[in-house]
């Protein structure tokens, strides 16, 4: 078993102030609030107009708007892979974001008495929006591994690459999977894949070994998971968010998640000492747990026959 501890973040409203496509509405001109109505908008639309029994994921749909939008004379033309890796570089972290990720990557790297027993945290983002963002932005340096949409690129129009196609999507049910899949190592360990029969004992990532951070109801189907796998939750909302304090103060009043606080990860700060003394408890336990399995598996020691 691997003595990993793992946190496993949402992006949008949980790292960041806002949403990652934030920059580009700016760079082209698109107001926000109108485009998420109109794509918000569009799964009873659809329904409307070709039948009542047509299924439309409302998570995912904004990715066939923004595909068809880069097209020449759309209102993204030209945007492409190599250009949401650049809008990475725009996005807006909460206070203590980069540097929370770069302690915690390191907590135990100098300490003999956690390193002994291979115990290290690790940083997994899952997201329903792109991964190429999150790979440009600042924090991938101490992210172990992303879990977002993916879009192709195919040569346009004019010569240039645009985004062709969606070959990978997550939605806030599909995250479910991503946790299963940082649990048995996907993408850490050669030839696992999700169908993989692993045992739980032997997985890489133990459930009660994740701490999952994220923003909101939408992400409700994790917390549960993770909540019931013996982990723990926390929820982030933005200072001065009434409407969003109250949204996580009932999540936790119900039983969805262990504890939230405002979005600042800076020393000293709530979400800073929970997470961290979270990360030492389950470190700890890990460290009882293999001293106790020392001392067990030890021989006793040989005395004169009388």
């Amino acid at each position: 078993m691997a003595n990993i501890i793992a946190l496993v973040w949402d992006f949008d409203k949980t790292l960041i102030d806002g949403y990652m496509q934030d920059p580009i509405f700016e760079d082209f001109d698109v107001d926000p609030h109108d485009f998420w109505a109109e794509v918000n908008g569009a799964p009873e639309k659809i329904r409307q107009e070709k039948g009542g029994n047509i299924r439309v994921n409302p998570d995912t749909y904004f990715l066939n708007v923004f595909i068809k939008e880069s097209r020449k004379g759309g209102r993204f033309p030209g945007l492409n892979n190599e250009k949401l890796r650049e809008y990475g570089k725009k996005q807006k972290f909460y206070p203590g974001v980069l540097e929370f990720f770069k302690e915690t990557k390191n907590m135990f790297t100098s300490d003999s008495a956690y390193s002994q027993w291979g115990i290290q945290v690790e940083n997994y983002i899952v997201s329903t929006g792109f991964a190429e963002v999150i790979r440009g932005s600042a924090i991938m340096p101490y992210v172990d591994d992303v879990w977002g949409c993916e879009v192709l690129d195919e040569v346009g129009d004019d010569d240039e690459l645009e985004l062709s196609e969606t070959v990978y999507t997550i939605d806030n049910t599909s995250k479910t999977r991503a946790l299963f899949e940082i649990n048995k190592g996907i993408g850490q360990i050669d030839s696992i894949d999700v169908n993989s029969q692993i045992p739980r004992e032997a997985r890489r990532v133990q459930f009660q070994n994740m701490i999952y951070i994220a923003d909101g109801p939408s992400d409700i189907p994790a917390f549960s998971v993770v909540n019931q796998n013996g982990g723990s939750t926390f929820a982030i909302y933005p200072h001065g968010d009434e409407k969003a304090l109250k949204q996580v103060e009932e999540m936790r009043a119900s039983g969805r998640i262990q504890m939230f606080a405002e979005a600042d990860y800076s020393e000293g700060t709530t979400a800073n000492l929970w997470i961290r003394n979270k990360i030492k408890e389950r470190a700890d336990a890990i460290r009882t747990r293999e001293n106790d399995r020392i001392a067990a598996s030890a021989s006793g020691v040989p005395h004169h026959l009388v």
